[in-house]
């Protein structure tokens, strides 16, 4: 498997609502791909800190939140639904690998209501980062993540898998990360070894219309602190 270039920009599939729903979740997985393929990268000015742009703001880890311990990582299985009960997300997650000129794929323009997962990365439940993407909007109304920035540390997120169990998440840290002050390895690396954590990504930060571009990215950290069975079972 072959990293995505980071020097190339991924190109928006139309001229219309499309190209803003794809371009910042993209921008976000290439830079994922460099972390994912090319190991150790070199930190872009001063990590995980982001700017506080447009439309959201960096929440980060506030004082006084009591969260829970975390659970041991679970066997690996695949995820076949995503539920943030705080956000009122209930939706369908897809297997997203890469494109044919070396991007990775964000869900399709048509599935605004579904999250994509990075099907060559880990499995959530399972030890290591599992990483999730959804579109903010499209140009007629609010997507799957539109509210994702408004997540708070101790918000559960629950991931209904395909052997019949049910892994929940905390989150404990939502961050807006500007491109002029991205870490790769940070925002996606695990926060604690042998944790099981998880990712949520989308757009943030300001639109420009121009170039048809987010400035930023909203990125949600989780880790597992609970498993159950699902039932009924998903077919």
């Amino acid at each position: 498997m072959t990293s995505p270039d980071p020097g190339t920009t991924p190109r928006p599939r139309s001229p219309g609502g499309a190209g803003r729903l794809v371009m910042g979740v993209v921008w976000a997985l290439l830079l994922v791909g460099m972390w994912l393929w090319g190991g150790d990268i070199t930190d872009v000015r001063g990590g995980l800190s982001g700017p506080t742009t447009g439309d959201v703001a960096a929440v980060g880890r506030p004082g006084g939140v009591e969260l829970p311990p975390p659970r041991a990582p679970l066997a690996a299985a695949r995820p076949q639904r995503i539920d943030v009960p705080t956000l009122g997300v209930r939706a369908p997650v897809v297997a997203r690998g890469l494109d044919t000129d070396g991007s990775i794929a964000p869900p399709a323009y048509t599935a605004a209501g579904t999250v994509g997962w990075y099907g060559g990365g880990v499995r959530p439940g399972a030890a290591g980062t599992s990483l999730f993407v959804g579109h903010v909007d499209t140009e007629r109304e609010p997507a799957v993540f539109y509210h994702l920035s408004t997540l708070r540390p101790g918000a559960k997120v629950r991931v209904t898998r395909d052997d019949g169990s049910v892994a929940e998440f905390t989150v404990d840290d939502v961050q807006v990360l500007g491109r002029d002050d991205f870490s790769a390895k940070a925002a996606y690396g695990p926060r604690e070894r042998g944790r099981a954590e998880l990712r949520l990504i989308t757009c943030g930060g300001a639109f420009d219309r121009v170039s048809r571009t987010y400035s930023a990215n909203v990125v949600v950290s989780a880790y597992l602190t609970g498993a159950e069975k699902s039932w009924p079972p998903l077919a």
